[in-house]
């Protein structure tokens, strides 16, 4: 696809943002350094250069006022949503997007690097639906965190599985073990067929919503980054996060 081409393509990004996480209710609001977790992942996300325009979408009042309060935009959706997935594809309405983005309001490391490589590889490839991000596993810890997804693909670079176990199995699995960095680009389409998938029992038991994709016969397309972040899914993840942010300070 030409330069020009992709110029007359339009991408978006969208944060869902919920306040009743299971095991961690309110992270998206709790101070990370001079901020909260959601601005930072607002602010990171505006470096990148291929999105037209980010919103955060919640239907709950107290992300509301803290997005207003940074001067973000905001997109009100219902309470209907079950997955962040559904709650962009609610969130769209009548947007005028080709590529839609799913920032995760949990990942303050992600950086606008990271969105453009997604964005660019949906326009320059058409046939592609759904395009995420991972990265080589370093450690054994790693490995073995539920927490922290993993992701096996084929010689494409196309998922085969998303485990939150430690995939493939075998003494020398983590030389080719790699992590799941969940940031989505999805073809506006595709975005809009996606609520109505059926959920199957490989989603319904590893509790992972991209598997919904592969269960109905999809692909999702994987690109290799080195750059790292930290889902914070737990209050040990958000004092992580604060020693990061410390010695980047430095």
């Amino acid at each position: 696809m030409s330069q020009n081409e992709n110029s007359r393509k339009r991408a978006i990004g969208i944060i869902p943002a919920r306040y009743g996480a299971t095991r961690f209710p309110g992270k998206l609001l709790a101070s990370l350094g001079d901020c909260t977790v959601i601005e930072h992942v607002y602010r990171r996300s505006r470096q990148a250069g291929l999105l037209d325009e980010i919103y955060v979408a919640t239907d709950d009042d107290r992300i509301a006022r803290a997005v207003k309060s940074f001067g973000g935009n905001l997109i009100r959706t219902s309470s209907d949503p079950i997955t962040g997935t559904e709650r962009i594809a609610e969130a769209c309405g009548e947007l005028e997007a080709d590529v839609v983005v799913n920032i995760q309001g949990d990942e303050p490391f992600l950086d606008g690097g990271m969105v453009d490589m997604v964005v660019k590889e949906l326009l320059d490839n058409p046939e592609l639906v759904v395009v995420t991000l991972m990265k080589k596993i370093m450690s054994d810890s790693e490995l073995q965190d539920p927490n922290l997804v993993k992701v096996v693909v084929d010689r494409d670079g196309f998922a085969l599985y998303f485990s939150r176990s430690p995939i493939p199995h075998g003494e020398t699995a983590r030389q080719v073990a790699y992590k799941h960095i969940g940031l989505y680009g999805y073809r506006r389409d595709f975005l809009s067929q996606f609520t109505s998938l059926p959920v199957g029992p490989l989603e319904t038991e590893e509790h992972l919503e991209q598997l919904r994709v592969l269960e109905n016969g999809y692909r999702i397309k994987l690109l290799e980054t080195d750059r790292d972040t930290i889902g914070i899914d737990t209050p040990e993840d958000l004092e992580r996060a604060r020693g990061r942010l410390e010695l980047c300070e430095l």
